[in-house]
């Protein structure tokens, strides 16, 4: 039996990874839209990446729940991590010599990345028991928030560092053309140490997440996870094998967990990727859009351990509601006005919503699967999330084109009363976790 002392030590060693993680994560998502621009050339590619990033997590979520199912958290979350240091490493190359397929090969090795390391928040919350589990988990969705504030902040020095590795800031970068793209395309001149920078502080950052869990996520949390299984499979849970797939997606307690993440996260990743454009049409500074950016970040990561907190007293249901009840309040409050007060308010709004949304579903997800179930489960989970986000990414842009921001709200507002709806339907027939 393990002590409480150790998944604490754990809980730590992962919430310090995820810190480091989530910066390098956000200081190259910082300049890798303008870097695609100018490699590629045309607008329509700035939005690449980040497509590529998206879509490749999804495809990789489910292969990395089976393959930490079979190799456990510590080796699964390592691997993770240095599938990320590997992207970082090609993406300062694609950077450095202005190579746009190089460019989108790293964008997917950081979505293969992020499918691993968003397991951890699963691993973290099995390290303790039920009355404790949303709060955890809250715990390592909050290392977002170091990365929030962190990561933008390491540009600049990052470029300073490209330039202490060599790599002189002033140089100019000629792109290597044929003579059938100097006709259609200008020689590209850019400040290579600003660009390559963030990319060289995310190779470091990727690197000391990956030997930090090799080194120092001992034993393996699976080891400590399976204490509270045992206890649960004396009073007649299933053993550990568990049951198949399909038999567990039939379960309410599961699909009202996995559909509380998915609606949650398609309201949120919709009417937040369009808010910038749109305070961009209302000639809004980009000061102010940063600051509403900056009041959604703290929304969805800035409270999460006061969230856990309030899901471990309250319930995951109770939770629930209030999420979907926040996302459409945000979504009323988003098209009212253009100024600035409205826009803050709706955003930290919208991130707060899913904020509880993500991390109750979170939580009855770990609270309904046992053994390898878990793997199973939340691997396939994590794959739809993020595939409902390359959705609602792709979709803004044609509902906002369709019928303005009013409609991308709109839209919003009834995915998030169909949430109310299903987790009426749903709970009805869901064994609640008791409040403590």
């Amino acid at each position: 039996m393990y002590e409480i002392r150790t998944s604490n030590r754990l809980l730590y060693t992962m919430f310090i990874t995820q810190s480091l993680f989530s910066a390098s994560q956000i200081a190259v998502f910082t300049l890798i839209s303008i870097a695609a621009g100018i490699l590629a050339g045309t607008d329509t590619a700035a939005g690449m990446p980040s497509t590529v990033m998206t879509f490749t997590q999804s495809i990789m979520a489910y292969g990395f729940g089976m393959y930490m199912g079979r190799f456990g958290r510590r080796r699964g979350l390592a691997t993770a991590y240095f599938f990320s240091f590997v992207s970082a490493i090609v993406g300062a190359i694609a950077v450095y010599f202005g190579t746009f397929p190089l460019l989108l090969l790293s964008a997917a090795g950081m979505g293969m990345g992020r499918s691993g390391a968003d397991l951890s928040r699963f691993a973290a919350g099995e390290l303790f028991p039920e009355n404790l589990r949303a709060r955890m988990i809250g715990r390592i969705v909050f290392a977002g928030t170091i990365g929030a504030i962190l990561g933008p902040l390491l540009v600049v020095p990052g470029g300073e560092l490209a330039a202490l590795l060599g790599v002189n800031p002033n140089a100019i970068i000629v792109l290597a053309q044929t003579q059938f793209m100097d006709t259609i395309m200008p020689v590209i001149n850019f400040n290579r140490g600003l660009t390559t920078g963030p990319w060289v502080i995310a190779t470091i950052l990727y690197g000391l997440s990956f030997l930090i869990t090799i080194i120092f996520l001992r034993p393996e949390p699976a080891f400590v996870a399976k204490q509270y299984d045992d206890e649960k499979t004396k009073v007649g849970e299933k053993p550990e094998k568990g049951r198949a797939l399909g038999e567990l997606l039939r379960l309410p307690d599961v699909q009202l967990a996995i559909l509380a993440m998915l609606i949650s996260q398609t309201v949120m990743v919709t009417l937040m990727t369009i808010t910038p454009w749109h305070m961009h049409q209302a000639d809004h500074a980009n000061t102010s859009v940063s600051l509403v950016i900056s009041a959604h970040t703290l929304g969805m990561f800035g409270l999460s351990a006061l969230t856990g907190y309030l899901i471990d007293r309250y319930g995951r249901v109770q939770m629930m509601v209030i999420g979907a009840l926040t996302l459409i309040a945000s979504a009323i409050i988003a098209p009212l006005s253009t100024q600035l007060p409205y826009l803050v308010s709706a955003l930290f709004l919208l991130g707060l919503g899913w904020n509880f949304g993500y991390i109750a579903g979170s939580s009855m997800l770990a609270d309904a699967l046992r053994g390898e179930e878990k793997n199973r489960v939340q691997g396939f989970n994590d794959m739809l999330v993020a595939f409902a986000a390359g959705l609602g990414t792709l979709s803004s842009g044609f509902l906002f084109d369709f019928g303005g921001y009013l409609l991308v709200s709109i839209g919003g507002g009834l995915l998030a009363m169909i949430l109310m709806g299903i987790i009426r339907q749903l709970s009805s027939k869901q064994v609640v976790v008791p409040a403590t």
